[in-house]
């Protein structure tokens, strides 16, 4: 049974995330703010079910808790649950049995939405890909790769702990992306396996692609003759695989039809590639303590990037255009009220970012 997630009716219960909330919702209004903020908590939540299953020995644990609940934007499993709520509330839209939103929530109806599962698959989804792009972050960082000592406002795990338990948190949250699909979790209902099957078949390609997109992201550095086609393809793997994988996989939960599932991979195709053109744009046009991360150090690593190309003033007309299509592609098939839409909301937020 699939119950709707839109903002008014996200579960109001949750105990308030410790991540950096305002960096997100500043410029969005109460009812996205509020949904972002059950997302969080749930996720926060379910991280702690998650490494209290997992068992895991310190300082390993302690490792994989410190790079989980830094302040990350959760841009991410944002996607899953902004996706999900976008078809769940457009399959009501256009079913008999249409929800009323006007109608006040019952404490019934909230306790049945957080005990839904397909809801709680589509928390297994955001907890996956929270998982992978924490991992993939930690390994960006160690010194074999980038060598940085900053992310998301604090040291990086190998500069807390040690090189060796920061790779294997990294390996190991890996591995949990995958387990938490299918993995007995209490607090959570049984998995469905037919879902289950659908969001592997999902992740598992993007999940490989992005580790692709690292290594042709470190074969360009080492080359004089990358162009801005060779670097769209790179990031199209390296950022835009694991956000393609998020909306699709939050869509797949609440039951997307093949078109609507089109549109969610035309619009993460777009968003992706756009995230990327903007994360350059900050590198050298925003501060270390704004950035959470060590600002210019693409330049640094003398990385091609969409700045070194074609200039900021160009490659933010080109994100832009980028949103705009994104915002097309969902727009078309899955978007009756942009006012109320969560996965558009989203998407305005990540366009207007400064992190």
């Amino acid at each position: 049974m699939t119950v709707s997630s839109t903002p008014s009716v996200m579960p109001t219960s949750f105990k308030s995330f410790n991540r950096s909330e305002n960096s997100i919702d500043s410029n969005t209004d109460n009812s996205t703010q509020k949904f972002h903020s059950a997302v969080r908590a749930q996720l926060a939540q379910d991280i702690d079910v998650l490494f209290a299953y997992a068992e895991l020995p310190n300082p390993l644990l302690d490792a994989c808790r410190y790079v989980m609940t830094g302040q990350g934007k959760l841009v991410r499993p944002l996607l899953v649950a902004s996706a999900f709520a976008n078809v769940n509330d457009h399959s009501d839209k256009k079913s008999d049995n249409k929800f009323d939103k006007n109608t006040a929530i019952s404490d019934d109806l909230a306790s049945l939405l957080e005990n839904d599962s397909d809801y709680d698959m589509a928390r297994r989804a955001a907890l996956a890909v929270e998982l992978l792009h924490t991992y993939s972050l930690v390994h960006d960082d160690l010194p074999c790769m980038d060598d940085d000592d900053l992310r998301r406002g604090q040291p990086t795990a190998h500069i807390v702990f040690d090189e060796a338990t920061a790779l294997l948190a990294g390996d190991v949250l890996q591995t949990l992306a995958f387990e938490v699909l299918t993995a007995e979790l209490p607090t959570f209902a049984p998995f469905d396996t037919a879902i289950a099957s659908q969001l592997l078949a999902i992740f598992a390609p993007r999940a490989r692609r992005m580790v692709s997109g690292q290594m042709l992201d470190l074969n360009a550095e080492a080359s004089d003759s990358i162009s801005q086609t060779d670097l769209e393809a790179i990031h199209r793997d390296k950022t835009g695989a694991l956000i393609e994988a998020a909306m699709l996989m939050g869509g797949i939960c609440a039951g997307a039809t093949a078109p609507q599932r089109m549109a969610l991979q035309e619009c993460a195709q777009h968003i992706g590639l756009a995230f990327q053109v903007q994360d350059d744009i900050l590198d050298v046009t925003t501060s270390t303590d704004t950035l959470g991360k060590p600002a210019g150090s693409d330049e640094k690593l003398d990385k091609s990037t969409y700045v070194k190309f074609m200039g900021v003033d160009k490659a933010t007309s080109y994100a832009q255009s980028l949103f705009n299509d994104g915002r097309a592609a969902i727009s078309r098939e899955l978007s009756d009220n942009q006012n109320t839409d969560a996965l558009l909301a989203l998407i305005e937020w990540l366009w207007s970012r400064k992190k």
